[in-house]
């Protein structure tokens, strides 16, 4: 946990990056990227999902890929710059929605069968993490997917590390979570779980 960031980070920290950089982590070029996309389809276990959540879809470069096992797909981020992005990637994808919305403050009313948290759990406080986790549950059917994918170098903004985030949801196995697969790179960490 980094001592100097408590708090999760704001939604204005966010939209400056935007502002400044329309694609600021270079999801659209980077190698880096590509790979870890295409790992994260391959991870999921079933072919099609009746109704997945995507926390933190940024500007929809993985929405668009995912969309393709879904019947429903709802995307959320926090910064209307990025998912304008979004919405104009996939405009043409009718089993896409959007809304902005800050988790876990807000969290949709229904179901999922499958969430997806990438690249954006340590930007969460340890506090925010753990009811961000209580949401997640009471919102994944049972026998639904869980997937976590985080990069796992030090960055110095964010108040959490991948492997934190990770970890700390291993501490739900095996009573509320089953781990499934687990996948380790040089620069960031995959893991799997099935709601029990």
């Amino acid at each position: 946990m980094n001592p100097l960031q408590s708090d999760s980070l704001p939604p204005s920290y966010f939209d400056k990056l935007y502002s400044e950089d329309p694609d600021p982590w270079k999801f659209e070029t980077r190698e880096y990227e590509a790979n870890k996309y295409a790992a994260t389809i391959a991870a999921l276990p079933k072919e099609r999902y009746r109704s997945a959540f995507e926390i933190g879809g940024s500007i929809g470069v993985l929405t668009e890929k995912l969309q393709k096992h879904c019947d429903s797909l709802l995307s959320v981020d926090v910064s209307k710059l990025a998912q304008n992005r979004a919405e104009e990637r996939c405009r043409h994808l009718s089993n896409v929605k959007f809304q902005i919305m800050r988790v876990p403050e807000q969290y949709p009313d229904e179901m999922f069968d499958l969430t997806l948290v990438s690249e954006v759990g340590y930007y969460w406080s340890w506090e925010d993490l753990k009811k961000s986790q209580q949401c997640i549950l009471e919102h994944l059917e049972p026998g639904g997917h869980l997937l976590l994918v985080h990069w796992t170098l030090y960055a110095r903004d964010y108040p959490l590390s991948g492997d934190e985030v990770h970890n700390s949801f291993f501490e739900l196995t095996p009573n509320k979570l089953r781990h499934l697969k687990a996948q380790r790179e040089e620069e960031y960490r995959l893991d799997l779980f099935e709601r029990v």
